[in-house]
């Protein structure tokens, strides 16, 4: 069994808090305070370090170690996650830190303090301040590394691409080296400069083994040589990179990738292959979505029939069957296959995402329409208005399509509600227009008292 083992200064830290003002033994309270705070936190036991230090800021502040005292506070309540409360004991730094080098750390841990509270724009000018001020300190390429990251965050890509290279070229073996290496090559690749990109990612795994940005690396690796033309390679780097890393943040875009690359740009064998490659791995979720995809972008419907199915089998609650579900629904419709195309859409309808369960109501509604199955049309049209976020469009197709279903029912009135809604608001001009001239109809249809015609459903 192994135990974690504390330094010698670290116990001291802990048996001087302990150690009561009034023994023969114990020291001066400010000198004994200040041992634990500077002690607990060489150790890195900060939270010792923060309520001694705290203590000695309140107690003694006219110590001559007052400045040195506020600046390990304020580094102990930053590696504590207490961003607030060092970026207030860095501004008290401010007055009380009289020689050059300690003024240009407390600038540079208040940056630190200012990146983590999110206020970008106060953050650059501090790192900017400690640059200026000694750019032969070993603060200034931490100061560097901070600068690039604030013009990320203020989406100044320029600038901090400049940054990014200054660090790299005056210092290439920092500690920030790595993450510096990764965030201008992805910049460069979202400008669409990808000759400039490729090179520093190429060997980024090689360089730098057991780095956390070793998986994003690869990702956008693989990005960067499908949008410059090397598709084969880029879809390699983008199979080994879903292949190591399936539950990366981006594997799904990755797999949407590869599956648009092989069915637009793909030989025939090389996407029969990929179908086949896919159908018979491991059969997830994903893989046989992405295998109908490609099924479909290459006319093989009936493949494309035959992996959707599979994934609707296998994996029936998946938010990808419930995609699936929707685009076999309309491959029905515009085929004009009615009855398939209302259980495709109705299936698809139990998706928990509001985008694909609106469409798919939409669809259903629709294709019980073309059954002359008005009833159902017009569950499924006012299922429609209880989805979260629904656009104006479908909003407005779901209450045309509603009116047609109660004109058929001989609900003239309901009708005619729906139809007055859509052409006094919808944004689309000919749906609009549409609904115009079927509520025109419906008033026609209606007796000159308004009384008594409507059929009950």
């Amino acid at each position: 069994m192994t135990r974690r083992l504390i330094s010698a200064s670290a116990l001291a830290s802990i048996l001087l808090v302990g150690l009561p003002a009034s023994s023969a033994f114990a020291l001066d309270e400010a000198e004994r305070l200040w041992l634990v705070g500077e002690r607990a936190f060489a150790d890195g036991l900060y939270p010792i370090a923060r309520r001694a230090l705290e203590r000695f800021v309140v107690e003694y502040p006219s110590d001559t170690r007052m400045s040195s005292a506020m600046l390990l506070l304020g580094r102990s309540r930053l590696a504590l996650g207490d961003a607030d409360s060092a970026l207030e004991a860095f501004r008290r730094l401010r007055p009380l830190a009289t020689l050059p080098a300690e003024q240009l750390e407390g600038r540079f841990w208040e940056a630190e303090a200012l990146y983590r509270v999110k206020q970008f724009a106060a953050a650059r000018a501090a790192y900017d301040d400690v640059i200026k001020k000694d750019a032969a300190s070993p603060l200034a390429s931490e100061a560097l590394y901070g600068l690039g990251l604030c013009e990320l965050e203020l989406r100044r890509p320029e600038l901090a691409i400049k940054a990014f290279r200054d660090l790299l070229a005056a210092w290439p073996e920092h500690t920030q080296a790595p993450s510096a290496t990764f965030y201008l090559a992805q910049t460069l690749f979202e400008l669409k400069r990808y000759a400039e990109a490729l090179p520093l990612l190429t060997g980024f795994a090689t360089k730098y083994p057991k780095h956390k940005l070793v998986p994003d690396a690869q990702y956008v690796l693989g990005s960067t040589r499908v949008a410059m033309g090397e598709r084969d390679a880029g879809v390699a780097d983008l199979k080994a990179f879903v292949a190591a890393y399936p539950s990366h943040v981006m594997a799904g875009a990755a797999r949407q990738t590869i599956t648009g690359t092989v069915a637009k740009s793909g030989t025939r064998a090389q996407q029969q292959s990929e179908y086949k490659e896919l159908m018979q791995s491991s059969r997830t979720a994903e893989s046989l979505y992405d295998a109908g995809a490609i099924a479909g972008r290459t006319g093989q419907l009936k493949d494309q029939q035959v992996a959707w199915a599979r994934l609707r089998k296998e994996f029936p609650s998946h938010p990808l069957a419930h995609k699936a579900a929707l685009e076999l629904a309309k491959t029905s419709f515009n085929s004009k296959k009615w009855a398939d195309a209302a259980a495709q859409a109705k299936s698809a309808a139990a998706s928990s995402e509001e985008a694909v369960k609106a469409e798919a109501l939409l669809l259903e509604g629709e294709s019980e329409l073309k059954l002359s199955r008005f009833k159902e049309a017009a569950k499924s049209f006012e299922a429609v208005g209880g989805v979260k976020n629904l656009g104006a469009g479908d909003r407005y197709r779901a209450l045309a399509g509603l009116g047609l279903a109660r004109e058929q029912l001989g609900e003239l009135r309901a009708a005619l509600t729906a139809y007055d809604s859509v052409a006094s608001k919808c944004p689309d001009a000919t749906l609009r227009n549409w609904a115009r001239d079927r509520a025109a109809a419906v008033r026609q249809q209606l007796p000159k008292s308004g009384v008594g015609t409507e059929k009950r459903s």
